[in-house]
């Protein structure tokens, strides 16, 4: 076009020219996602045909025109209501066309103004606009404002790359403020709506202040964005360091013939999958894995991960049995000579034994499940099982455990996964078919970590072990042919169907007599050569080791009375050392004299007859104790107060107890007002020790009735049983852990229930000797036989009230 102008006379075009109101008519170019400053130079590109028109108009004329930033870069259809009120008065040049169809031209901005009014819409925009004046500048504060900007100015283009050189010279060229705050607005690099805010200020000063808190904000992104850079940058540098070195030492290996580290590596994995003789499945999981592990460079982080699998799979025991030994004699002479007594489990292994020997595989292993009092062998008996089947023993500890993974193990996508306790012990064991010993399965606790116990159905349940799955191998392992073998102290809190899986075996407590027979065959060798003393012929006496049996120690197990043993070969070793004189022969005195005075005295807490106070006997995870029930009759309202931490179970014993009582008040001569005018005071001795259970029924019930009637209790009875409100004596536990500790504390005769004589074939037949046992059906049995004579007087509660009586009249008459 020959009326074109050039780029560089923007200086012919001159501003619009107010009307006698101060407004300018112009045409309006609407800009997207673009903001034109005064004094700056900007191409504007459009293809919009009303947009053109302006150009083409202004251009022709030699006059400027409105650039106005829209509301929203994206829309289609522009409306007037899509622009902002305030743009720049711009001057245009040249048209340059572009390959896209696009219309390029610079433009000039010249000065702020404020849209008022549209005038026309076609053939292009055409408004009423008013010049915004430029606000004073205070002078004073001018040169710390342009110093300051002047400053960030040149830290912002340290930081930036992008921004041109000579626009940064120019910028820092400018004296006016103005431009100044112009320049520099259109060289940052900001949001639409903080470009249009700053065209909007008129304030200079607001101005530069606002510019200084973006160029603040500009650089601390540009700083982090730096920080990051180099840090990234370091570790490129330091990673492609390590793969040059690396490189490097691979061809120096080369050149030595050594080979490159990482293939030989490679090598020795694909040998050890080839001499494992894994299975087909396994087998091919392992080349499977090996394959992506030769695909990897060496320092990818999958290496390691892959490197330990293929480990775990190569380390576990797939095929690799133990000859068992089927010797059932060969058996029992270990199981003998290692444990003295515990004929029920010796019997169970030697069945197992004899089945293996005819039946050969076809036997699944059993779950069997010892339970019994710390102390009494169970642990130690795996051990000896082991030996006599010559099989590996290995053992894990479940107490305390509340992770389900320490049993099935982590999935390989977590950092440092390993597979459960049950396969890691495996792959220790070295075989397929170890006696496996999971001590203290009661101890299993639970939480939002999951169950545990849950988690060990499938370990010990026959039906399901042969594919045993864990979550880090993920591939079924076969444990039907491992001897699983549990202990427990107790089996209420085991699951019902855990417990449904387990063959329980009970390990009850040893009597004195067997105590005194593993002391001597058992401890007191282990003891004298553990402590250097076996050529000092120490011997024990029978009266010396039942004091330590009886009177330092009170448990079913043996555990504490070879504490005390080991206590004195100490002493006794200590005196040897010193090179001075000691007792060949430990008596009773000798060690009174070594360990002090007795820990447990009689156990018989009352040798007297006496109202309202019976012994009871109570099962312990000890294997069994005895305990005192007092009970006292008090006035009152007929109130029932309890006190020795009872359980709800023993609660309801009470209450139970109380009511056959009352039910029977008649029988036993009982005036129906004495439940009314007193308050039952029930004590079970050793208040912070817990206690629950129905078996103290009959108890309860005989020191209840003799307080009310005032008759004596034979000291030398104790009893145990579970009592109904029509007096019915029902079957109990424990039975053999509670007549042994009777006969522990000295008592004579005990009281069972009928239902429990079977229970008596458990118990050693010296024990039975020194005992008076007693079975009973109902509570009358009871009564008979532990209650003396009512008091021939009567009882002491009723004078005491005929004597009040007596008296009341005479106090009466004397206060009228």
């Amino acid at each position: 076009m020959a009326n074109q102008i050039g780029a560089n006379d923007f200086q012919k075009i001159k501003n619009a020219l107010p009307d006698q109101d101060g407004f300018i008519i112009c045409p309006v170019i609407p800009l997207r996602g673009l903001v034109i400053f005064p004094n700056v130079v900007t191409p504007i590109s459009t293809r919009n045909l009303r947009a053109m028109s302006a150009i083409q108009h202004a251009l022709v004329n030699r006059k400027t025109v409105i650039g106005v930033a829209l509301r929203d870069p994206g829309i289609t259809d522009i409306q007037t209501k899509d622009f902002y009120t305030v743009g720049t008065e711009v001057a245009l040049s040249r048209i340059i066309r572009t390959p896209d169809d696009s219309r390029n031209v610079l433009a000039q901005g010249r000065r702020r103004v404020e849209i008022v009014e549209v005038l026309q819409t076609e053939p292009h925009w055409l408004v009423k606009a008013r010049p915004l004046p430029e606000t004073d500048y205070d002078s004073e504060d001018a040169p710390d404002l342009i110093d300051r900007v002047f400053g960030l100015v040149q830290q912002y283009a340290e930081l930036n790359p992008t921004l041109p050189e000579d626009v940064v010279d120019h910028l820092l060229d400018v004296e006016d403020p103005e431009i100044l705050s112009d320049f520099v607005s259109s060289a940052l690099v900001l949001p639409l709506n903080e470009q249009q805010r700053l065209l909007e200020t008129r304030t200079l000063a607001d101005r530069l202040q606002q510019i200084i808190l973006l160029l603040n904000q500009e650089i601390s992104v540009l700083e982090l964005r730096d920080e990051i850079n180099n840090q990234v940058q370091q570790e490129m540098d330091r990673s492609q360091r390590e793969i040059y070195l690396r490189e490097q030492m691979r061809v120096i290996q080369t050149e030595l013939g050594e080979g490159d580290i990482f293939q030989q590596e490679i090598n020795d994995v694909r040998e050890q999958i080839v001499n494992a003789a894994l299975p087909v499945e396994i087998h091919e999981k392992a080349l499977k894995e090996l394959s992506r592990l030769m695909m990897m460079p060496p320092m990818a982080p999958e290496v390691g991960i892959i490197r330990t699998y293929i480990d775990w799979l190569v380390g576990l025991p797939w095929n690799k049995t133990s000859p068992d030994n089927l010797d059932i004699k060969h058996a029992q002479t270990v199981l003998d000579e290692d444990h003295y007594g515990l004929p029920k489990v010796k019997d169970r292994i030697l069945e197992y034994i004899a089945v293996r020997k005819l039946a050969s595989n076809k036997m699944k292993s059993p779950i069997l499940c010892f339970v019994g009092p710390p102390g009494v062998g169970k642990t130690s008996l795996g051990k000896s099982i082991a030996r006599a089947l010559g099989r590996e023993f290995i053992r894990v500890s479940l107490g305390g455990v509340r992770d389900e993974a320490e049993i099935r193990g982590h999935r390989r996508t977590y950092i440092g996964a390993l597979p459960g306790r049950v396969l890691q012990t495996m792959r220790r064991a070295g075989t397929v078919n170890p006696v496996f010993i999971l001590d203290e399965i009661d101890k299993l606790g639970a939480d939002f970590r999951g169950d545990p116990a849950s988690a060990l159905l499938e370990v010990l349940d026959p039906e399901q072990n042969n594919s045993f799955s864990d979550h880090y191998l993920e591939m079924p392992y076969d444990l039907s042919q491992v001897l699983f073998i549990t202990t427990a102290n107790d089996l209420e809190p085991l699951p019902d169907a855990l417990l449904d899986r387990l063959e329980v075996i009970e390990f009850n407590g040893y009597t004195d007599e067997e105590k005194l027979a593993i002391s001597r065959k058992f401890l007191i060798p282990t003891q004298l050569e553990a402590h250097g003393l076996q050529d000092a012929k120490i011997t024990f006496d029978t009266k010396a080791l039942k004091a330590l049996i009886r009177e330092y120690t009170y448990e079913g197990g043996v555990r504490n009375l070879n504490r005390e043993i080991a206590n004195v070969c100490r002493k006794i070793a200590r005196q040897l050392a010193e090179e001075r004189p000691y007792s060949n022969k430990i008596t009773r005195q000798k060690v009174v004299d070594l360990l002090g005075p007795p820990l447990f005295t009689n156990r018989l807490a009352h040798s007297e007859n006496s109202v309202g106070l019976v012994t009871g006997l109570v099962w312990t995870y000890d294997g069994g104790d005895i305990s005192v029930i007092e009970a006292s009759v008090l006035p009152g309202k007929g109130n029932l107060l309890m006190t020795g931490q009872l359980g709800e179970v023993m609660q309801e014993s009470v209450q139970a107890a109380l009511s056959y009582v009352r039910s029977r008040a008649s029988d036993f001569d009982l005036p129906s007002d004495d439940f009314e005018n007193y308050d039952v005071h029930l004590h079970l001795p050793e208040g912070a020790i817990p206690k629950e259970g129905p078996s103290a029924g009959i108890t309860l019930a005989t020191a209840i009735l003799s307080a009310f009637t005032e008759r004596k209790i034979r000291s030398h009875y104790a009893m145990t049983g579970e009592i109904t409100l029509r007096g019915k004596v029902l079957a109990v536990g424990g039975v053999k852990e509670k007549v042994l500790a009777a006969r522990r504390a000295g008592i004579t005769h005990v009281i069972l229930p009928a239902e429990n004589k079977k229970d008596l074939i458990d118990i050693p037949k010296e024990a039975l000797k020194d005992l008076h046992i007693s079975f009973v059906t109902d509570m009358q049995q009871v009564i008979d036989k532990v209650l003396l004579a009512p008091p021939p007087d009567g009882r002491k509660r009723d004078k005491d009230r005929l004597e009040e009586e007596k008296d009341e009249p005479a106090e009466t008459a004397a206060e009228k």
